[in-house]
């Protein structure tokens, strides 16, 4: 992927949030759909900025920093979300957004470990007793994919781009589509909770006293039942799960108290929604001519690679039966 265009100066983040008088260095890290993470180093201390690509919705980051907050209230290790001069969680320079957060020192969460896994279920459990008693609506992103017109017309267009998976995308969307697509669906109103959910061991840092969960900027509402299930999948190894580590995290998270239960397939909707949603805004950030050309990259690699890492219905099934006999 390119090197990133600097966008975040160290001495404004620094000033913007009163942290002194430096000197500051700020080294890119990472970048994800959304955001993308910059090390700020300075007064022998250092802070995660994340810079939001794709502008910024403040009501949506004052529903992260609640349910961080009630969440750690239950235990569990999340970065601090620091408020600026003005105690805003989000400060706009110019038309970029970002936010700052503790910096956290760790090594990547391993989804095979025992211990791993026992956290992560009875961290899962948590946050949704952390988030109990929420209201709708439900963003479209996990309840809903795109129709066979949005398809449609995003092949026209990346076949109109020369891009060379175009045919790849043309397949997929006649084979793997209208298998998966016919699983989705809004969940219970009964169960929905305000949640994480982007629970992934990407988002999950081991540090000196233990799991620290990362990316709590899609918090909303969701069902339980759906998000657990999606939970499963990618923590149970996704196409090729073991069933083991799947019911481990049911009872880790039955333990804590958590209120979702997956009743079969159809518990996997969020799974298959937010995947087929992905390719679609993926693939279309490749063709999109109004983003970066670093931006239309990832788009086009991350299109490619999940079309070819979709979940498929017999790992689904098999996670189904593992967490009813949990």
């Amino acid at each position: 992927m390119p090197t990133p265009t600097r966008t975040v100066e160290a001495p404004v983040i620094a000033d913007a949030y009163a942290l002194g008088s430096g000197p500051w260095s700020v080294t890119p890290v990472t970048r994800g759909a959304l955001g993308r993470i910059w090390r700020l180093t300075g007064a022998g201390s250092s802070w995660a900025v994340k810079e939001m690509l794709f502008g910024c919705d403040e009501e949506q980051v004052a529903r992260e920093a609640a349910l961080r907050d009630a969440a750690e209230e239950l235990g569990i290790s999340a970065p601090r979300l620091h408020t600026n001069r003005d105690g805003a969680h989000v400060t706009w320079l110019g038309t970029s957004a970002v936010k700052l957060y503790d910096w956290v020192e760790g090594s990547p969460a391993d989804p095979s470990d025992p211990a791993v896994l026992d956290w992560f279920g009875r961290t899962a459990g948590l946050v949704h007793r952390a988030g109990a008693g929420a209201e709708g609506p439900v963003n479209d992103w996990y309840e809903r994919c795109p129709d066979d017109a949005e398809w449609k017309e995003l092949g026209e267009k990346v076949r109109r781009a020369g891009l060379p998976w175009a045919g790849e995308l043309d397949r997929f969307v006649k084979d793997v589509v209208p298998e998966l697509s016919g699983w989705v669906g809004p969940g219970s109103d009964a169960d929905l909770v305000i949640s994480h959910l982007d629970f992934q061991p990407q988002n999950v840092l081991v540090g000196p006293s233990g799991p620290v969960l990362l990316d709590w900027d899609n918090a909303g509402p969701i069902s339980a039942e759906q998000e657990l299930a999606r939970a499963l999948f990618i923590w149970s190894g996704g196409n090729e799960p073991d069933t083991g580590r799947a019911r481990r995290i049911v009872r880790a998270y039955r333990s804590a108290g958590g209120p979702g239960v997956i009743r079969g397939t159809r518990s996997f909707s969020m799974l298959f929604a937010t995947a087929l949603n992905y390719v679609r805004v993926q693939a279309d950030c490749a063709v999109d001519p109004e983003v970066t050309e670093d931006q239309r990259a990832f788009g086009a690699e991350q299109a490619v690679h999940c079309m070819r890492v979709i979940p498929r219905l017999k790992a689904v099934n098999l996670l189904a039966e593992a967490a009813a006999e949990s």
